[in-house]
């Protein structure tokens, strides 16, 4: 089975960083797991604190791909860490999207969209899907987790 998502408003859709469910991550609100992540392609900066001030998940991305601005040196080796401590985040701050992505099962989660291959399909399965296989990652985690304490 696979499941895909995008748009937040479609089944699933809490699994995009666009979903309305804002996050506290070392002790900062960010309004979207969006926010958060392209905040931290300039962590320590003034364009951090800008990213996370801007008035939509659209608008915050599109100031974390503004190559006018310094990127982090170490960005293409933390990326991935950077989502899953946000993916983390909104999963222990959001049970009911904790349980969503428990009842998923073994199915295949996928970020639908042909506007990215790295971190969706590409839209004809030909992308990397890396939210949707750090989605799974978490999801392996938790279930390990539950079956340790199961009784």
């Amino acid at each position: 089975m696979k499941i895909e998502f995008y748009k937040t408003k479609d089944p699933y859709g809490e699994f995009s960083n666009f979903s309305h469910h804002p996050i506290i991550v070392n002790g900062k609100a960010w309004p979207t797991t969006e926010h958060y992540f392209q905040a931290q392609k300039f962590a320590g900066t003034e364009y951090e604190e800008a990213v996370r001030l801007t008035a939509g998940p659209r608008a915050a991305a599109e100031m974390g791909r503004d190559r006018s601005l310094p990127l982090r040196l170490d960005w293409e080796l933390v990326k991935e860490s950077i989502m899953k401590d946000a993916l983390m985040a909104k999963i222990e701050q959001y049970p009911k999207i904790k349980e969503l992505l428990l009842s998923t099962d073994d199915a295949e989660i996928v970020e639908h969209s042909s506007k990215d291959s790295y971190w969706a399909d590409g839209g004809d399965g030909s992308g990397k899907n890396r939210l949707g296989v750090i989605w799974m990652e978490i999801r392996k985690e938790l279930q390990d987790e539950k079956d340790r304490t199961a009784p």
